[in-house]
């Protein structure tokens, strides 16, 4: 995607984003002026101490929240401007997000739990869902627990169907909050990977919020955060790059 110049448009653009929280008698000021912009196609990862804003910069790119003040742009889409109809298509069509509490639907088994953004969408057969479904279901090593619930799975596990769903719809954007905290070494590496692979072969955009270093060292680039304000922003070290 390019603007009228020629320039390649942003996936993401945030532009004076400021984010309010009363509480109480007081507020809390969770993001200061952020300034960010995302390329498509990039790793990122956003990396700051708990209580420092990762989670409001990915709820709002997530269309998941509103800022309080400033400009949230999702692939040249100005947010604050959008119906809810409208969201709503942007966060099914463009947007995956994993979230740390995993928001898997309880009556659902981990198949149809992973199925259901595809039925939202209402324009792939049958087939094609239980094709995608089973492949990703393989990829995060899954396929012992096709049929059980939610509530009958570990955290770990519930994590991995969290990410399949995330992953479903092949989104333009995948947002991941501590998406490998509940995994084991092993299966947070394998997680990354297939999300690398993503990355290269569908140019799928991905921006982390982490204390990983395994994720720190697959990034492209580190955006580092410190109480609601963007303070640094650049490459990953070499070595880093190199470990992709």
């Amino acid at each position: 995607m390019t603007d009228t110049s020629g320039r390649k448009t942003p996936i993401v653009e945030l532009i004076g984003v400021e984010k309010d929280y009363p509480l109480g008698k007081t507020t809390v000021y969770a993001l200061r002026g952020v300034d960010l912009v995302i390329q498509p196609g990039e790793f990122s990862v956003l990396a700051g101490p708990s209580g420092s804003g990762k989670s409001t910069v990915l709820n709002l790119i997530g269309c998941v929240d509103t800022a309080t003040r400033g400009t949230v742009r999702i692939a040249g889409n100005d947010t604050s401007a959008m119906k809810e109809k409208a969201l709503t298509r942007l966060r099914l069509d463009t947007l995956g997000f994993i979230f740390q509490s995993f928001n898997l639907i309880p009556v659902l088994d981990v198949f149809q739990n992973i199925e259901f953004p595809l039925l939202l969408q209402k324009n792939i057969a049958k087939a094609e869902r239980t094709r995608r479904v089973m492949a990703l279901i393989e990829a995060v090593g899954l396929s012992g627990q096709l049929k059980q619930r939610p509530g009958e799975l570990s955290g770990g596990q519930r994590q991995r169907v969290a990410i399949a769903r995330a992953l479903i719809t092949r989104p333009a954007i995948v947002l991941a909050d501590e998406p490998t905290a509940n995994l084991d070494s092993g299966t947070g590496i394998q997680i990354l990977t297939l999300m690398r692979e993503m990355n290269r072969r569908d140019g799928t955009t991905f921006l982390f919020s982490t204390h990983d270093p395994d994720v720190m060292t697959r990034a492209d680039r580190i955006v580092r955060i410190f109480d609601g304000r963007i303070v640094k922003a650049g490459p990953a070290a070499p070595q880093a790059v190199a470990a992709c």
